[in-house]
């Protein structure tokens, strides 16, 4: 395992491999590329802080845990809320932000603020000839050139080991309030989300579990505006519900899938259509199921090894093994996607080094 602790000393690794790296981050994930492992966690450190600018320049070895404690200080935080895998996966390990930007790693809260990759304004990392490159800077309006740092961020360390990462933050809201809507079954429930994401009550989370028959509608800022809205959301939708204070307990575990976890079963997430989910999950196979994203995003626990893609047919969307031994654990790209990605990583990473085969 190499553990380089400079920027300088990873590019001389890369340089110098005559084989396959498997990138690591916190170890939290584990994705099973071959090779000679390499972790970043020991690339860390919050490097620059602007509360009132709300920017943050850190390492890509970076805890997560360290640096939402720093935001906490200045009432700001990481708002695409980025799940924590190590309940689902039984992992030790320590989130990093630079894995959290190399996977895209998304919360709840994307369907308000953006992804993982929204948030980025620029990216410092090595390419698989050992060189080290920066794009974009420490604000928005700072493009210049190919947009690298949106490709970065979801290609899962195939194009480039993350060095540092500058990214934006955003206030944490006054109070939070979850309106829940009791007994509605899959379709009632996303039908539901859909009329409340249409609304004008800025919900910050939608999701439905299947299991408790619970559909769960997050309002955030400030304590007069999420009462208002909460009320004109429950008369809206009408039906049996009731009000939850203050629930970030209920959506961290949630957005940590801890009711799939301890369970020798793949879990697979399934991105598509809202509309459509209820239909995919009906024919997926799957002995549990959760919506989130007002149904544009399926989680989906399944029996070990079940081909879940066969099961699910043509369909608009994608599917991702998040645990499990199935293969591939992306989705197979169409040929002409899939020879645009060749491409990039011919130029990015000429050798094939960087997590060789985990996008095959």
């Amino acid at each position: 395992m190499h553990h380089p602790q400079t920027e300088d000393e990873l590019a001389e690794i890369i340089r110098s491999s005559d084989g396959p790296l498997a990138i690591r981050g916190g170890g939290t994930r584990g994705m099973g590329c071959s090779g000679v492992g390499l972790s970043m966690a020991a690339v860390s450190g919050i490097t620059l802080y602007e509360p009132g600018a709300m920017t943050v320049v850190a390492r890509a070895g970076t805890p997560v845990a360290e640096i939402e404690e720093v935001l906490g200080q200045e009432n700001q935080r990481l708002a695409f809320e980025p799940m924590d895998h190590r309940v689902l996966l039984g992992t030790q390990g320590t989130p990093t932000i630079g894995g959290v930007f190399a996977a895209n790693i998304s919360g709840p809260r994307r369907i308000s603020v953006g992804a993982a990759r929204d948030f980025l304004l620029g990216v410092r990392y090595v390419d698989g000839a050992g060189q080290i490159v920066k794009n974009g800077g420490r604000v928005m309006k700072n493009v210049t050139g190919y947009d690298l740092v949106k490709l970065m961020s979801g290609a899962f360390g195939t194009l480039g080991v993350l060095s540092e990462v500058s990214f934006k933050v955003l206030p944490r809201p006054e109070t939070d309030a979850t309106l829940i809507l009791h007994g509605l079954e899959d379709e009632a429930a996303v039908a539901a989300l859909a009329r409340a994401l249409g609304s004008p009550f800025e919900v910050s989370a939608a999701a439905h579990d299947p299991a408790t028959r619970e559909t769960m509608l997050r309002i955030e800022g400030f304590t007069d505006s999420v009462r208002y809205r909460t009320g004109a959301l429950q008369a809206l939708l009408g039906g049996e519900t009731s009000i939850e204070s203050e629930g970030a307990a209920r959506w961290r575990r949630w957005r940590d899938l801890e009711g799939f976890a301890m369970v020798d079963e793949d879990v697979w997430r399934v991105s598509c259509k809202p509309s459509a989910a209820p239909e995919l999950a009906a024919r997926s196979g799957a002995r549990a199921v959760r919506y989130d994203w007002a149904g544009g995003l399926i989680w989906l626990r399944t029996p070990a090894g079940h081909d879940l893609r066969a099961a699910l047919g043509e369909y608009d969307g994608h599917a991702t093994v998040v645990r499990g031994n199935v293969r591939p654990v992306f989705e197979p790209e169409a040929v002409g996607v899939a020879r645009i990605t060749a491409g990039l990583r011919a130029r990015f990473d000429p050798r094939g080094l960087l997590n060789a085969g985990l996008m095959s």
